[in-house]
């Protein structure tokens, strides 16, 4: 079986990002690194693409350049990720996108909700994947999670909290570092810092384990450090169209924690824990029973589990793990796509654009929500109500 061929927009030298996609993309065989516009310095990306391997012709020094090159070309990428600053995810991704491309999308896919529900219609008309980059959902136990709320080992779920909170922006004193000074810029980051950075994340894992969609939201946002436009933390209260309740907390200046996603599930019979700093482990507690540790890799898990586990038991798996498993969905859906097949979405779970387009309906609900001193808003885009 041939390899698809893999382009990168973003993701340059000293990038956090740009390598976990590099090494998810690449790992299992299925992509060949074949294009890239890796900086807004042209010279320096174009540089840079040529020491990764990349053919001078095909190493762009930006994305328009990169658009122009691939368009017509026989070899031409397959799928195209994103991986820019927020501010220029949607004029990037609707041009490829209109030119027949497929697209992973780093989040937030837009700054706007009329700029997602774009994206959604453009997707859907043109026949191309969008995808979103929600790659801690590639987890194997988180899918193994997802797998035992859909199968019913839980019954009905009451209450789902999430937490994205960590302390690596709590220092005053570096406002002016340019990692992290573009977050708190309305310019570049848009209405929201951390919710839109961290938070949509576990939200979008909340929904993605418990099959149910925020419909209303409640949120408390400040910003800690006093010069910041934009919030460094947020509480927020959800209520999904399932009936579950939402507890979701998100913060940059909470200092000692370092990643700090983790998800707890709680139903009628039993509870889930899993934090992706210990994202073997999986903690199951039934109602009347004792607890239990379920390990990644160990048998009689479930198919979504197995399928995405890739080393034995007891060896760790980490972040760019679980980002190839993204890219193994997409190279599945687009291997689809070309012999005109279907694929099941029950078992390919890649984030689609409509994930995308619910997140940023969501951060605009809890900023306006925040600006109202906690008030209720819909948490759904017009196009989902």
């Amino acid at each position: 079986m041939s390899k698809l061929a893999w382009g990168l927009v973003g993701g340059g030298e000293g990038s956090q990002i740009g390598p976990a996609h590099r090494l998810g993309a690449g790992l299992d065989g299925l992509f060949t690194f074949s294009a890239g516009a890796l900086d807004h310095r042209p010279d320096a990306g174009r540089t840079y693409g040529q020491r990764l391997g990349l053919a001078a012709d095909r190493a762009y020094g930006d994305w328009q350049e990169m658009l122009a090159g691939e368009r017509n070309r026989d070899d031409r990428i397959d799928l195209v990720t994103v991986a820019t600053p927020n501010a220029t995810h949607f004029e990037i991704t609707k041009a490829f996108l209109e030119n027949g491309f497929n697209v992973l999308c780093e989040k937030p896919m837009t700054m706007t909700v009329e700029e997602g529900e774009e994206i959604v219609r453009i997707a859907r008309a043109s026949g191309r994947i969008c995808a979103v980059n929600y790659g801690y959902t590639g987890y194997s136990l988180v899918r193994h999670m997802r797998a035992m709320v859909a199968r019913g080992d839980l019954g009905a779920i009451r209450l789902v909290k999430a937490e994205f909170a960590h302390g690596h922006h709590a220092d005053a004193a570096d406002a002016d570092n340019p990692r992290v000074r573009w977050r708190y810029d309305p310019a570049q980051a848009g209405v929201s810092a951390q919710f839109a950075d961290c938070g949509i994340h576990a939200l979008h894992m909340a929904s993605f384990v418990i099959g149910q969609e925020a419909e209303r939201l409640s949120a408390d946002t400040v910003s800690c450090i006093a010069s910041r436009v934009l919030e460094d933390d947020a509480m927020v209260n959800l209520r999904f169209d399932g009936g579950a309740v939402g507890r979701l907390w998100t913060s940059s200046v909470a200092i000692g924690r370092q990643h700090g996603l983790t998800l707890q599930v709680f139903g009628e019979r039993g509870g889930l824990r899993w934090s992706q700093e210990q994202p073997n482990q999986l903690y199951w507690m039934p109602l009347g029973g004792r607890l239990q540790v379920i390990e990644r890799g160990e048998a009689g898990l479930s198919p979504e589990a197995d399928r995405t586990s890739r080393v034995t038991i007891g060896h760790a798996e980490g972040m760019p793990l679980a980002f190839a498993n993204i890219y193994k969905d997409l190279a599945e859906a687009i291997r689809a796509q070309k012999e005109k097949r279907e694929i099941d979405p029950a078992a390919n779970l890649y984030p689609r654009a409509e994930d995308g387009l619910r997140s940023m309906a969501a951060v605009m609900a809890v900023a306006e929500s925040g600006r109202a001193d906690g008030a209720w808003m819909d948490a759904r885009p017009p196009m989902f109500r």
